[in-house]
C-alpha cells in the first residue's frame, strides 16, 4: 500500500517536510511480502519501483499528472523514460519496514530531467539514486514541454534544505 504524504508526519525522518518548491517530496512505503526475497530482505528490484512510486507522487505534487499529461501518449504525443540510474544500496529494508521515499529535481536539460531520490527507514539512508529521465515522442528525444518545464523549475528554487538533503 502506498500512502503520499504532503504534510510532516510524527514519524517523519528529521527535516521531513511537506512537498514545497524548495522541499524534497516524501512518500511512505510499507515493504510487503511481496517485496522480499526468500529470507525477508527487500529484493533489489523492488526498490526500483519504490523509487518510480516516488517520482510519480513528485510529478503530482508539482500538478503533473500522469493521466491527463501522457494518457495514449499525451496531448503533445510524448513520453517519459528512465535513460539512465545509478543506485547505491547502502543498508537492506526488510519486511514490515516503513519508509521513506524522497525524491527532488536536480537539474533540468533541453531533453532530460535529473532527479535524485532516497530511500529511507527513519533517519536511516538505505538507498541513494540518481535518476536521468528522457522525453521522448516516437522513439526520439524531444525538448520538455514549456508547461511542465515550468513547474519543474520551480521544484529547483535553491534553499537550504534542498542542499542539504543531496548529503547521505
Amino acid at each position: 500500500m502506498i500512502m503520499p504524504r504532503m504534510a510532516p508526519h510524527p514519524r517523519d525522518p528529521p527535516g521531513g517536510e511537506p512537498a514545497s518548491p524548495v522541499a524534497p517530496h516524501h512518500l511512505t512505503v510499507r515493504v510487503y511480502y511481496e517485496d522480499t526475497d526468500f529470507s525477508g530482505v527487500v529484493y533489489h528490484a523492488s526498490y526500483l519501483r519504490f523509487l518510480e512510486r516516488g517520482r510519480t507522487e513528485f510529478l503530482r505534487a508539482l500538478g503533473i499528472a500522469h493521466r491527463g499529461t501522457f494518457g495514449n501518449g499525451g496531448a503533445d504525443g510524448f513520453h517519459f523514460v528512465v535513460r539512465a540510474m545509478t543506485v547505491e544500496f547502502l543498508k537492506p529494508a526488510l519486511m514490515d519496514d516503513e519508509l521513506w521515499v524522497e525524491t527532488h529535481l536536480s537539474a533540468t536539460r533541453g531533453a532530460s530531467i535529473e532527479m535524485m531520490q532516497k530511500i529511507r527507514r527513519g533517519c536511516d539512508v538505505l538507498l541513494t539514486a540518481k535518476v536521468r529521465i528522457a522525453v521522448v515522442a516516437g522513439g526520439k528525444a524531444r525538448r520538455i514541454p514549456t508547461g511542465i518545464l515550468t513547474k519543474l523549475k520551480a521544484s529547483t528554487v535553491a534553499g537550504p534544505h534542498v542542499q542539504s538533503s543531496l548529503k547521505t
